[in-house]
């Protein structure tokens, strides 16, 4: 895994893990068959005491597993494989994840053309639709991430409860929002220089956060859709658990009052509230487990108003290093992705 090519500049693949070795070992044999060679391998054991990871490095020799004493999350996991970093990109990696051959290479070679490229996504497609001969984007990234005017996270190739069949219609690399955590390639000085994820996070949205500091501070987020990885997903959480809704609501506010400008969001805030109180009613009348989800929702507020003036502290950092206003990114973003007539590709509020 580590055999080098002077041409190629190397690449650590930082994948955060809790608890299903088949899964990550699957993960692993699909980066032995990749076309570039020129990488390492950190596996971040969040496992703790239960960690299943006894004996996995003599069967993969030239990967680290770096044992965690608890579950730090995917933004913590991530941050602890980064510090051991060295290379000059840095591939963060799902270990439901299955990379094709030659997906290193593309990455690579893109961020090679660009040095003031960030971070890139590859084309994330399903893994379960796969098996069933199906060739159709996966929820969590699709084909790259936007973005709207009130903060609400959407994919191309996907719509709220349904995912596009790949037909080709997004093989066009272009300028993203964000880069899916399921496979988020990125200059490791860049994240250094911004500081890694927002460890409070913990999971869910710290992918966006991290990429809209990126946007601000300069740098580009693009797709790579020659690079394509296979995705399982909901192993950490299913689609529609509580906890989920808690993290994506939470991490949502806080991604929105970090990394807005102050004019654009005192004028949003009263909405976002507003939609805040519209989700939890709609929750609602889904039953007593909507009822649950519903709670969650208001948990998740109560929680960013404790956090309120550490989550402004960290704003004013932000802020005082941005060099892109809010009207250069959101030039060509919908003012919402709840309005009537949009034909977009949201997320649903409890799958971002």
């Amino acid at each position: 895994m580590q055999a080098s090519r002077k041409a190629a500049p190397a690449v650590t693949v930082i994948i955060p893990h809790l608890r299903n070795r088949p899964m990550l070992e699957a993960c692993l044999e699909a980066l032995q068959n990749s076309t570039f060679h020129n990488f390492s391998i950190i596996v971040v054991d969040n496992g703790g005491k239960d960690s299943d990871l006894d004996g996995l490095e003599s069967g993969y020799p030239g990967l680290t597993v770096l044992r965690l004493s608890e579950n730090a999350g995917y933004a913590g996991g991530c941050n602890e494989g980064l510090r051991l970093a060295v290379s000059p990109y840095v591939l963060f990696l799902n270990d439901d994840a299955v990379l094709e051959p030659d997906a290193l290479g593309y990455l690579v070679a893109a961020a090679e053309r660009d040095s003031q490229v960030g971070a890139l996504q590859p084309k994330i497609l399903s893994l379960p639709e796969r098996r069933r001969g199906w060739r159709v984007f996966d929820y969590a990234g699709a084909a790259g991430g936007l973005i709207d005017r009130l903060g609400y996270p959407y994919c191309l190739g996907r719509s709220f409860r349904k995912q596009e069949e790949d037909r080709g219609q997004y093989d066009e690399p272009r300028e993203i929002f964000w880069a899916s955590g399921v496979a988020l390639f990125a200059r490791r000085d860049v994240l250094e220089k911004l500081g890694g994820f927002e460890a409070g996070f913990f999971m869910h949205m710290e992918e966006i956060d991290l990429c809209w500091r990126m946007l601000l501070a300069g740098y580009k987020v693009r797709s790579v859709p020659q690079s394509v990885v296979w995705h399982e997903g909901g192993a950490s959480l299913r689609q529609g658990s509580p906890l989920k809704v808690y993290y994506n609501h939470r991490n949502a506010l806080l991604t929105l009052l970090r990394n807005r400008s102050a004019a654009p969001l005192v004028l949003l805030l009263p909405l976002r509230l507003v939609l805040e109180v519209a989700a939890m009613l709609f929750y609602v009348a889904g039953g007593r487990e909507g009822i649950s989800r519903a709670a969650q929702v208001a948990r998740a507020d109560a929680a960013v108003l404790r956090r309120l003036p550490e989550t402004l502290r960290q704003r004013r950092a932000i802020q005082r290093s941005r060099c892109v206003s809010d009207r250069a990114l959101f030039r060509s973003a919908p003012l919402s992705i709840f309005l009537p007539g949009r034909s977009r590709q949201p997320a649903a509020p409890d799958a971002l």
